[in-house]
Formats: C-alpha cells, structure tokens, sequence
C-alpha cells in the first residue's frame, strides 16, 4: 500500500470541506451528456474518406469491434462510478486506488485530452460552417502550421465558446437541459435519414461491402482503434457522477448504456449513407453523408446530416467543457491543482473558478487555429488510452485497498475489463509507433514535441506541487461524504 492515502479515522472537522456540487442530473441528462457529449461533427463529412479507405464494412464493422473494446473499459467505469460516485471520478478512483500519483496522471492526462478538443471546436465549428456559407472563409488574420485563421471563423468560435461558457456558470442543469433538446433533435434527424435511406435506397447498394481491392479483415481492423475512440462518452457519465440524483447503481448502469446508445447511433446514420446510394460512389464525394443524401435526390436530408454535423460539434463542446471543470476541481480537491481551484459556489453550486480556468486555456489555445490544434488533438489518443489503462488497473486494486466498500454494480465477466485495457494499450501503441495499414501515427516532429512536453509539464508540476499539511483534510475535502465510508471499508 505504499503511496496510497491511508487518513486517521478521527473525524473532519465541518469546515474542512468546501460546498458540494448540487445534484441535478437525470437520467436523460446523463445520457445525453454522454453520448452527444462525443458524436462530434468530423464522421459525418469523412465517412466518404473511410468508405474509401477501408469500404463500409470496413467502417461499419470496425467501429463496432473498437466500441465493444471501450464498452469493456466502460464496465470499469461503471463499477467504479456505483462505488466511488464523484466529481472527476478518475482522479479520485486513481488517488485512493494507486496512490498521489496515480490520481495526478489520470487527472492531467484527462485535462490534456479533453482541452485539445475544446481548443480544436473554438475554430472548427466556423469551418465548419464555411462548407455552407463561404463568406467565412473572408478576412483572414494569420495562418498557423499552414492552415489560415479568417475572423469570421475566429469570431464564430470565440462566441460559441461564451455562450458554453455563460450556459454553466449559473448550473449545470441548464446546459443539461439544452444538451438534452439538442440530442432529441439529433435523434429525430438520425431517425429521418435511416427512413428516407429505406425508402429511395437499395440493398444492392451496400453490398458487397468491400471492394476486390480492400481486404476486409485488414480493412477493418485498421478502423478498431479509431472506433474506440468514436465511443469515448461513457467518461463524462463518471466525471459528472456526484451531480446525479440517480442510485450509484443506475449511474453505474448509465455508464455502460452510453456506449451502446452511441455506438446504435453511429451505425444507424452510417448504415444509411451507404445504403441510400452505391456506397462507392459516396466514396468518391467531399462530404459523405451531406453529399449522399444530397446526390440521391435528398436534398433536405443532406441539410438535415450537415445539421447532425453542427449539433454534434455544439454538445460536444458543451459536455467536454462541464466535464473538463469537474476534472480540475478534482485535482485541486487533492490539493494537485492550486487549491483555489476548488471552490464551489454555495448558491449555483458551481466551481466557478475551474470553470474560468478552463475558459482561459481553451481560447488561447483555439486561438492557433485548426493547423496547430490539431497535433494537441491527435496527441489526446495517446492521453486517453492512458487514463482507461490507470482507470482499469484501479478497478482491479480497489477491492484489495478498500474490501468493505460496496460496490452495486458489478463489471461481469470480471475479465472484460482487461480487454479493454487492451484496447487502451492499442490506441497508445498505434498512435505512438508507426505501424503498416494503420494511419494513426503522430506527426513527427511536432506532435510528438507536444506529447513530451505535456509530459515533462506535467512531472514538473507534480514536483513542484507541495504535499498537503493535513493529508486526511485533503483526503476528505476529495471525497466528500464519502469518507467515513471509505474509512470503515479499507484494509487496516
């Protein structure tokens, strides 16, 4: 147990603790949050590029193998969610489990990840615009690693990233709740498209589902490790677990469903694209969906997928931002982030702070532009596979640190979520060292400069960070009202 926080059993004195978050999320509001916390926009305009890359089999298939590896990480996170149920879930679960250490990689890891994607949609959600209004492309300012930055796009993001931000400052449930219509609206789209592509489309244009020339083991194999990271929002579900109102039970559950339901989700929409025309025709198109729908006579549909693009990029980059927050106030509840960070307003129940933090860092990183971001984004695979990797292992530790503690859901087969530590080890691998068929490798050098750096960043910090006075003040201020119960559950 070397490393790991063992507090005294004496009590906390009340005013040790900080204001807790309030708990307003709902099962509907979890799932949303989780599932179109991640869908994203850049599948549905590249799905031409996959097709022709690797067929839609290839695609399709693919992407459900890699989301069966991550619902395997998934029921680690849900075991540890139903046992350990709060903010910045991670980081705690690390920090108990594995020690400071631990909970500091899982929490900077994380962090890295996921502010990467919120720098990247400060200017990718005006790009993307530009695909349907070309005067964003006009006024540019500056150009970074070759990629201009107009200020229409810029201006388009920077508002998008206030109006996330103004959406979370007063309460989570808000923003929840707007999550919540949002992934109704991509619901019903996703609906209309599979029932328009049933009724203008034809079998014959989806089979076969790979050309002579792309083998379809291979084929889809080189889409498993992008695939796992097509399902990654099953960790915003734990991340906001102490906001629930639900059973530790019912999130645990709520974590593993959000794998299915956005592994359903893309396999409808992209099913449907290579349906509604001969799939290798949607191969040779610019933008996938938009234009398949779009070419088969479909017009409104097309706007209709151009929509599901726009919508995604918005719950995305509102989930990532919430999400993001709680994972700062975690690490400066352990006192590994200043401590100020941690602060919660007793009145909206909000770490504004960490919130403002997370605003900070996100535009002046958004600022670079899509050229620049987009090394910090291909160097959070290698952040994430890490975080499940610690995230799997710490399931496995926390029965014998902590063998009294009750966890209500069970990852069964216990094995399963090996598997997925597997996978995490895959997305690291893969993205690290260049392998044949599989282009997932960063860009030498600056990608690779960015990864070391965050790491060297990182160590630095943690030296540099001073261990707390009072550890089990610490101790107790990271897991809140769950301390006595911990206390009574671990190993003497």
């Amino acid at each position: 147990m070397a490393g790991l926080v063992v507090p005294d059993p004496s009590p906390t004195p009340p005013e040790a603790t900080l204001a807790e978050l309030k708990k307003s999320l709902g099962l509907p509001s979890l799932i949303a949050l989780g599932v179109a916390g991640v869908v994203g926009s850049s599948w549905i305009y590249t799905s031409s590029s996959f097709f022709a890359d690797l067929g839609a089999g290839g695609m399709i298939i693919g992407l459900l193998i890699g989301a069966a590896l991550a619902a395997c990480v998934a029921l680690a996170y849900g075991e540890m969610t139903s046992a350990v149920p709060r903010a910045g879930g991670e980081v705690v679960w690390g920090y108990t489990s594995l020690g400071r250490s631990a909970g500091f990689a899982t929490g900077w890891f994380h962090i890295g990840a996921y502010i990467s994607s919120l720098a990247f949609y400060v200017t990718a959600f005006g790009t993307l615009l530009a695909k349907y209004v070309p005067a964003m492309d006009a006024i540019p300012l500056y150009s970074v690693g070759g990629a201009p930055v107009t200020l229409p796009v810029l201006a388009a993001g920077l508002a998008l990233t206030l109006v996330i931000f103004g959406l979370n400052w007063f309460g989570v449930s808000l923003g929840a709740q707007i999550q919540v219509v949002l992934f109704g609206a991509m619901l019903l789209i996703g609906a209309a498209l599979v029932i328009g592509a049933l009724v203008v489309g034809s079998p014959a244009n989806l089979w076969p589902m790979w050309t002579s020339e792309q083998p379809p083991v291979a084929s889809t194999l080189r889409m498993v490790v992008p695939g796992i990271t097509y399902v990654v929002g099953f960790s915003l579900v734990a991340v906001l677990a102490e906001e629930s109102s639900l059973s530790p039970r019912r999130v645990g559950r709520a974590v593993v469903a959000t794998v299915g339901c956005a592994a359903a989700f893309y396999t409808a929409v992209l099913l449907a694209t290579a349906y509604v025309g001969p799939w290798e025709d949607v191969a040779g198109m610019d933008l996938g969906t938009i234009d398949a729908f779009t070419a088969a006579g479909l017009p409104l549909l097309g706007l209709g997928a151009f929509l599901i693009a726009v919508l995604g990029l918005i719950t995305s980059f509102l989930g990532l931002f919430v999400a993001s927050s709680r994972v700062v106030l975690a690490l400066a509840r352990s006192r590994l982030l200043p401590h100020g960070l941690a602060k919660v307003d007793e009145r909206s129940g909000v770490p504004r702070r960490a919130l403002l933090f997370i605003l900070v860092v996100t535009v002046l990183l958004g600022l670079l532009g899509p050229g620049a971001i987009i090394w910090f984004l291909d160097a959070g695979g290698v952040f994430l596979g890490v975080v499940w990797f610690l995230v799997v292992l710490a399931k496995y530790r926390l029965p014998r640190v902590y063998p009294g503690l009750d966890r209500t859901y069970r990852a069964r087969p216990a094995f399963l979520p090996a598997v997925g530590a597997l996978g995490a080890v895959l997305v690291i691998v893969f993205t690290l060292v260049p392998v044949p068929g599989v282009e997932m490798s960063l860009q030498w050098p600056q990608e690779y400069l960015i990864l070391a750096a965050w790491v060297v960043l990182g160590a630095v910090l943690f030296v540099l960070t001073p261990r707390p006075t009072d550890p089990k003040r610490a101790f107790d201020e990271m897991v809140g009202s769950l301390a006595g119960t911990l206390r009574q559950a671990r190993r003497d």
